[in-house]
């Protein structure tokens, strides 16, 4: 099995064919989409940053994860029966006959108690020192699995964070776009919870198009298909 972990992104763009392209629509798209931000939500994100700023340099992962990554999350608040957002959870596949897998520090999925449908958003979390691997191409090789998991209907959208700064990606096809880094110590913290909010909206949207039964299966709603 080839393991998230050991991934990088000339080994992905080898392995499977895969184009970076410098100007994604679809990803232009999400970033630039609106979301509303309450006074309150903003009051939180100053607090979240001024701690950040403090101990960036010196946190790990797991630090970075529980006192600015997290609480951030919470904040959009992906809960709900008909999705969640999970962390440290196995996700597998086989892509071009590859069999892959790995733990992906958090994705947003179909289901309530446990992932099922893989569709949106793959995290992985490093330190802004000395990080452990390429974390564009764990986030990418775990985008890859979803892709299949879902017969290619929709774009993947995935994130990755390296301390303070913040890169978006969408994989599309063989085809993946990354954004410029978004620097959390400033102002982007605002563009970062933006860009989120709106991440939500399209999940939501897209959830509300397909039930997703306890077994993991797509079932169409009424009258629907699922195509």
């Amino acid at each position: 099995m080839l393991n998230f972990k050991n991934c990088t992104l000339i080994k992905l763009d080898k392995t499977f064919g895969l184009t970076q392209i410098e100007e994604v629509q679809a990803l232009q798209t999400w970033l630039n989409g609106e979301a509303d931000l309450s006074d309150l939500e903003r009051d939180v994100l100053i607090m979240l940053q001024q701690n950040l700023r403090f101990n960036v340099d010196n946190w790990n992962e797991s630090e970075l994860t529980r006192h600015f990554i997290g609480p951030v999350f919470t904040l959009v608040n992906y809960s709900s029966r008909n999705f969640n957002l999970f962390a440290e959870r196995l996700l597998t596949g086989v892509v071009d006959g590859v069999e892959m897998g790995g733990k992906p520090d958090g994705m947003i999925a179909s289901g309530y108690r446990e992932p099922e449908k893989p569709y949106f958003c793959f995290q992985e979390y490093k330190r802004e020192k000395d990080p452990d691997g390429d974390p564009s191409a764990q986030s990418l090789a775990a985008m890859l699995v979803a892709q299949e998991l879902n017969d290619s209907r929709h774009p993947v959208y995935g994130c990755y964070v390296r301390g303070r700064d913040w890169f978006f990606m969408l994989l599309q096809g063989r085809a993946y776009g990354i954004s410029e880094g978004y620097m959390a110590t400033r102002d982007d913290i605002f563009d970062i919870f933006r860009i989120l909010r709106v991440l939500k909206r399209m999940i939501v949207e897209l959830s509300s198009k397909f039930v997703v039964p306890p077994s993991g299966g797509v079932t169409p709603p009424e009258g629907g298909t699922t195509n």
